[in-house]
């Protein structure tokens, strides 16, 4: 590790502007009643990268981070010939994480939320005892179990039984690592539900999720690499949601780019997309409603069980909250899009074909919304397109890898008590 000054920034409230200091894992605003989410207001106003080879801490002016951590990756943007082409669009930049060697993409989990975890990680207290605790469907549990188990960081990872294939490393994880998880028929929200249960016990830190400033602001190095590369802010940002987390990521990162003061002053046009038919955030969108609709729990995991990307299966997103989705596309503009497996699917084959590395399911709603945008004349196709693909290049990655992959510590059924939970978590030796 080479050395490092910790980021100089402190903490505001988007409800009420107080600032204040970063103390004690802080994920909400001392003292304040209202929901809020918190940001992170750093010294350096403008953005100077460190280099390539520190990975994902070129972007650490704006990381609220501690210290940096080894075998980090940073997003990779480019212009788009094949995609481009095939749309008829003329300034389509494609901003990628996974695995992808000659493009100089190296994210050995192939997804995007590895920029959370080197930055929530980073943020973490060196001498921190607690154990870290994540919920997740794949792909963020991949990532914090990669960066925990090279770092040698505590970490109990809360995921649905069903998901546990995504569990997949290039080397075996380390004991740090340990896997608690929902029963069969479970999801996402089952998962968080777990996690909530395993932070009220004694040794346990909630990673925060949304609330956690270095999760979104290492979500957010994907539009400061577009930016850095492009030279200035796109118009239209384009990317599949769950949560949502990562679009407010990009919002907050326009806003910081707005005030460095080099890449112009427009805000991006924030058009997200959900895997139809689970659509909780696009039918709150669509019905001008900031707090979410009522979802039947047992039609939500019958909803799960039919879409192709799992990862976009939150039921419970930081939309409504001051600060969270809902203000986020309020402010920036844009809008809540859907795309079916069936047209994610040829998004998917489109894009293997025209760009020549395969994608996530994810990352194929997104295509699949920019195919269906441009289509209806919805965005212009000389517009300048940030099109976001989180996660890429699995395929290949596993035809080049021997896998291994994590087995569970813990199984719960559906909704365990926390009684259980506290009993079953007292048999782990960290």
């Amino acid at each position: 590790m080479s050395a490092f000054e910790p980021t100089r920034y402190k903490l505001q409230s988007v409800a009420s502007g107080n600032i204040f200091e970063d103390s004690d894992w802080l994920l909400d605003a001392p003292g304040e009643g209202k929901p809020s989410l918190i940001r992170a207001i750093y010294e350096k106003k403008q953005l100077h990268l460190k280099g390539a080879d520190v990975g994902l801490y070129t972007f650490a002016d704006w990381l609220p981070i501690k210290r940096t951590l080894q075998g980090s990756s940073a997003p990779v943007t480019y212009k788009s010939e094949g995609l481009a082409a095939a749309l008829g669009m003329s300034n389509l930049w494609i901003t990628f994480s996974g695995y992808w060697p000659e493009l100089g993409a190296g994210m050995s989990t192939c997804s995007f939320k590895e920029t959370e975890a080197y930055s929530v990680c980073g943020r973490l207290d060196p001498e921190q005892k607690q154990v870290l605790v994540v919920a997740s469907a794949g792909n963020t549990a991949r990532a914090f179990a990669k960066v925990c188990s090279d770092n040698q960081i505590p970490l109990l990872l809360c995921v649905p039984h069903d998901y546990i294939d995504a569990l997949w490393f290039d080397a075996p994880v380390n004991d740090c690592v340990k896997l608690a998880v929902t029963g069969h028929g479970s999801d996402y929200f089952d998962a968080i539900v777990l996690s909530n249960i395993a932070t009220m016990c004694d040794g346990y830190l909630a990673e925060g999720g949304a609330k956690n400033v270095a999760r979104r602001d290492g979500m957010g190095t994907t539009v400061l690499s577009a930016v850095t590369a492009i030279g200035r802010i796109p118009d239209y940002y384009f990317q599949a949601v769950g949560s949502g987390t990562g679009a407010i990521a990009a919002w907050e990162a326009n806003l910081r780019l707005i005030e460095d003061g080099r890449f112009g002053s427009n805000k991006m046009k924030l058009m997200v997309s959900q895997n139809a038919p689970f659509l909780p955030i696009y039918e709150a969108w669509k019905s001008n409603s900031r707090e979410m609709l009522p979802y039947d729990d047992d039609l939500a995991r019958e909803h799960v069980s039919e879409i192709d990307a799992k990862v976009l299966s939150n039921r419970k997103p930081p939309y409504p909250i001051v600060g969270g989705l809902y203000d986020a596309l309020t402010d920036a503009g844009g809008d809540v899009l859907k795309a079916t497996n069936r047209e994610a699917r040829a998004a998917k084959d489109l894009f293997l074909e025209k760009e020549k590395i395969d994608i996530y399911s994810a990352s194929a709603i997104a295509a699949a919304s920019l195919l269906n945008s441009v289509k209806e004349g919805v965005i212009e196709k000389d517009a300048l397109v940030m099109l976001n693909i989180t996660g890429a290049g699995e395929e290949r990655f596993k035809r080049e890898q021997k896998l291994h992959y994590l087995k569970p510590s813990l199984v719960f059924g559906i909704s365990p008590s926390p009684g259980e939970v506290r009993d079953k978590l007292k048999t782990l030796k960290w």
